[in-house]
């Protein structure tokens, strides 16, 4: 068996992918893991409308039935929105979930190994994982950034989630060669908040400096992707004070209930939302559908190039 046995793109995805088109990779946790049916449905939609309305095509990625799929069709959303049993799968169970069958979405770091597989450049997400905070201790960091290290995927978010430590974050990208790229700001986004108080060396002013830039990092041969860090927009960002003192008592209580692994980041997430009285799910939509736009634009730019 070779890999067009385990990966499966949808022919309108092909199609794009052989004429040089630009195509915008999503992922699946936020549906299965980041929502209730059925609004993850409606956010889906609006995503992959989104997308087209700039140019490109969308390719939402789950692992279906022993198959990396690219592109799903109305049935196979539907899974991922509704059944009960989906996994939230990263690099480490990429193989076991094809092995056995079993169904899976796609975190960050899984959704960058099936573009990557499958010739797509581009995916946009809400936010990166990280490094958690009390990782000191822990040793609780994402495979995100490794898969960002290694894979020639650029991803475009609103900065790493907020209920990480984004100084160590920084570090940890920095190390590893990594490119962070401010989308017209100074500062690395900090999710809901459009500021985070660390600095970013790089403020790219439009889409197509983006797309130059990675351009050039793969036609010298550097290997890995870059983080475009995309602010949420005004109308919709939160204070970063009152988000701060909300994170630090949904991670206070994590620690209280011994959450850890895989379950801290929905546990967090979920915490937030019934802290602020489910303003922060709103600002989650808004900034994904922010980075859905910025990252098409991109990917139409470097199509071109």
């Amino acid at each position: 068996m070779n890999l067009h046995d385990y990966l499966s793109v949808a022919p309108e995805i092909a199609e794009a992918l052989a004429a040089g088109k630009p195509v915008v990779a999503l992922e699946s946790t936020i549906l299965s893991h980041g929502m209730p049916y059925p609004e993850n449905v409606e956010f889906a939609h609006k995503v992959e409308k989104i997308v087209r309305e700039e140019g490109a095509i969308p390719a939402t990625t789950a692992i279906i039935g022993g198959k990396l799929k690219v592109g799903l069709n109305d049935e196979e959303l539907l899974t991922m929105c509704k059944a009960e049993n989906v996994g939230k799968v990263s690099r480490r169970d990429v193989a076991v979930y094809l092995a056995t069958g079993q169904t899976g979405a796609t975190t960050v770091a899984t959704t960058m190994i099936i573009a990557s597989l499958a010739g797509i450049r581009f995916f946009a997400t809400g936010g990166i994982g990280g490094v958690h905070r009390g990782a000191e201790k822990t040793m609780d960091i994402s495979a995100d950034l490794q898969e960002l290290a290694n894979t020639p995927v650029c991803v475009v978010c609103a900065g790493a989630k907020s209920i990480l430590d984004l100084g160590l974050t920084l570090e940890y990208l920095e190390t590893y060669g990594v490119p962070v790229l401010g989308l017209r700001t100074d500062e690395l986004p900090a999710f809901y908040c459009r500021t985070s108080g660390y600095k970013l060396d790089y403020n790219c002013q439009d889409e197509e400096t983006v797309a130059k830039i990675m351009k050039t990092k793969w036609d010298v041969g550097l290997k890995g992707g870059a983080v475009v860090g995309n602010p949420i927009l005004e109308q919709y960002a939160m204070d970063p004070d009152y988000m701060n003192k909300i994170i630090d008592q949904a991670v206070a209580q994590a620690n209280a209930e011994h959450i850890h692994g895989k379950a801290i980041t929905p546990f967090l997430l979920a915490h937030i939302k019934d802290m602020t009285g489910g303003s922060s799910f709103a600002a989650n939509l808004e900034l994904a559908y922010n980075n859905a736009r910025a990252c098409s634009k991109i990917a139409c730019a470097y199509a071109k190039l």
